[in-house]
């Protein structure tokens, strides 16, 4: 509910803070007192009328807010998710802020957060449902009169149960379009990664094996070198007539003989024996590797080779073998990811076949629940309207097939002839807004508890009609305050009379300035405003008592309008 207005600088209004109450809350006041204005600062404030020309004369800012109570947790994540803020957790508050400056700029806030209009504007028509401006009114969408129906038929769990199909559905079709879109791709890249792999698993990759044919290139290269100096090396060891052995083991001999005579010679002649010993066995692996060195001109040629298939294969795939064959492992997972895409196309592509049928089927369900729902609302709605005063008007639900959708696939139009000779319109085009507000009041007579939205606005509803219809709009207002609170604009004290919480609207003028103010009324105070209501600013004891008597017969409050279902 809405529990506070607050308005300042608004056009004629300087300051005027409005506390509402359960129920049905009425404004009334002289034609031109600024009744309509109060209307006029909440559609501002809900993001449903332009700030153009409402600043006050001579202000720099304009403000409007509102204190909401809010319960319903669905309607809190609602309304989290369209200001994609955490703003409904304060206590179950909400205090929405609309700022116009004289600049023309305006902002927005919820709970003190900045939000944008357009995110105002989803959470106004969670809220508050705004009836005396065409386009402003929750029920004068077909979508929403789509809602409306389906609340009155009780579909819920059948729209949950076709919705989940219809996602289903859509995400089938929209994975298996980028599946097919990216199809050539895939193949593409499928053929490419296959090359790679068969490229290095034809060169049999073998870890070391880049550094052992390196080390053997090396040799090849180098093999007159190393078969000249190597060999230069053994002759001077032991082939030469003077070989550096036979030296030594002539200096051996002198040295063992010495070593007889002087003792201390002996470790000396052992040391020289020794490296004779030693040269000697490095002599003959020198004479065996010289008997190995042998050039076979095809192996150069083939090491040659090998080394340029691993530099080709090392340059594109990894700074080693080892890093290559880390790569053959990555592309192989790749092969396996393609294979598995062009097997989910396959798969998607069997699966929408029964989807489609599935949710062509949930939604045939639903267009006959919706088809016998609408020819038992016609009837309630339009028994509705001959007790507010249209008794020649005729309701129905238009439904056509449409394309399938999130809620179905159906489209909904709610229809109205409000006089024979009239051509039936959709109910966006009626054009008397006090038609419309009596229409619209109908529809929540019907629909009551069900509706979605808590805070029911009602301007013109009284438009050219008398008391004695008056007293039915007031008693049906009162009844519909029992699940919603109702606020109204009235220039009749039949329906004024029904007010839980009733406001006077006043022009007040000090000097050259012009201020409206909103009061409450009640007791003494209130039995003036409707008897001036009755009979003009002459107030006497007839319209007083007048006053009297209608407040009377209010008190016995009407049997709150129960919501029907389509089953009822």
């Amino acid at each position: 509910m809405l529990r506070e207005l607050h308005i300042s600088n608004l056009a004629v209004i300087t300051d005027a803070r409005i506390e509402l109450h359960r129920g049905l809350n009425c404004f009334t006041g002289a034609t031109g007192a600024g009744k309509s204005l109060v209307i006029g600062a909440l559609e501002l404030l809900l993001g449903l009328r332009s700030p153009a020309d409402m600043l006050r004369s001579g202000a720099d800012e304009a403000r409007v807010s509102g204190v909401f109570e809010v319960a319903d947790t669905r309607l809190i994540r609602q309304i989290e998710e369209a200001c994609d803020l955490p703003v409904a957790a304060d206590a179950g508050e909400l205090l929405l802020t609309r700022r116009v400056f004289a600049s023309g700029r305006s902002s927005v806030s919820v709970n003190g957060r900045p939000i944008t209009l357009a995110m105002l504007r989803t959470v106004a028509e969670a809220l508050v449902d705004v009836h005396g401006q065409h386009d402003h009114q929750y029920l004068l969408k077909s979508s929403n009169q789509l809602d409306v129906l389906d609340d009155f038929a009780a579909l819920a769990s059948h729209r949950a149960a076709y919705y989940a199909a219809y996602t289903e559905l859509q995400a089938a079709r929209t994975r298996l379009a980028d599946l097919e879109t990216n199809s050539r791709h895939r193949l593409q890249q499928l053929d490419f990664v296959r090359f790679q792999v068969n490229e290095i698993d034809a060169a049999e990759l073998r870890p070391g094996e880049y550094e052992e044919l390196s080390a053997r290139a090396l040799v090849l290269g180098n093999l007159e070198k190393l078969r000249k100096e190597a060999g230069a090396v053994h002759s001077a060891l032991h082939e030469s007539d003077s070989s550096l052995l036979d030296r030594l083991r002539t200096m051996t001999g002198i040295l063992s003989e010495l070593s007889m005579v002087d003792q201390s010679l002996a470790p000396i002649a052992n040391t020289v024996k020794e490296a004779t010993m030693q040269l000697s066995e490095a002599a003959f692996d020198l004479g065996r590797y010289l008997d190995r060195l042998e050039l076979d001109p095809s192996e150069l040629a083939e090491v040659s080779d090998r080394l340029n298939t691993l530099n080709r294969l090392v340059k594109k795939y990894g700074p080693n073998i080892e890093a290559t064959l880390e790569h053959r492992a990555s592309l192989a997972k790749q092969i396996e990811e393609l294979d598995r895409a062009g097997e989910d196309s396959a798969a998607l592509g069997r699966q929408i076949a029964p989807l489609t049928k599935k949710v062509h089927q949930l939604a045939s369900d639903l267009s006959a629940k919706r088809q016998a729902a609408a020819k038992k609302l016609a009837p309630l709605i339009e028994a509705q309207l001959a007790e507010l005063g249209m008794e020649k008007a005729s309701f129905r639900v238009a439904i056509s097939p449409s394309e399938p959708h999130a809620s179905g696939a159906d489209a909904v139009e709610f229809i109205v002839q409000t006089n024979p000779g009239l051509a039936a319109s959709p109910l966006a085009k009626i054009a008397s807004g006090g038609e419309l507000g009596r229409i619209m009041l109908a529809l929540k007579g019907v629909l009551a508890a069900g509706d979605r939205v808590s805070v029911l606005v009602f301007d013109e509803i009284d438009a050219n009609i008398g008391g004695r219809l008056g007293s039915v709009i007031g008693s049906k207002l009162r009844a519909l305050s029992a699940h919603h609170q109702v606020l109204c604009i009235t220039h009749l004290p039949q329906i004024a009379c029904f007010a839980d919480r009733h406001l006077t609207v006043r022009k007040e003028s000090v000097g050259k300035q012009t201020n409206t103010t909103v009061r409450p009324v009640d007791g003494a105070p209130r039995i003036e405003e409707l008897a001036e209501m009755i009979g003009g600013q002459r107030i006497t004891e007839t319209t007083r008592a007048q006053a009297r008597e209608l407040l009377e017969a209010a008190q016995v409050r009407p049997t709150p309008m129960k919501r029907r279902r389509a089953g009822a």
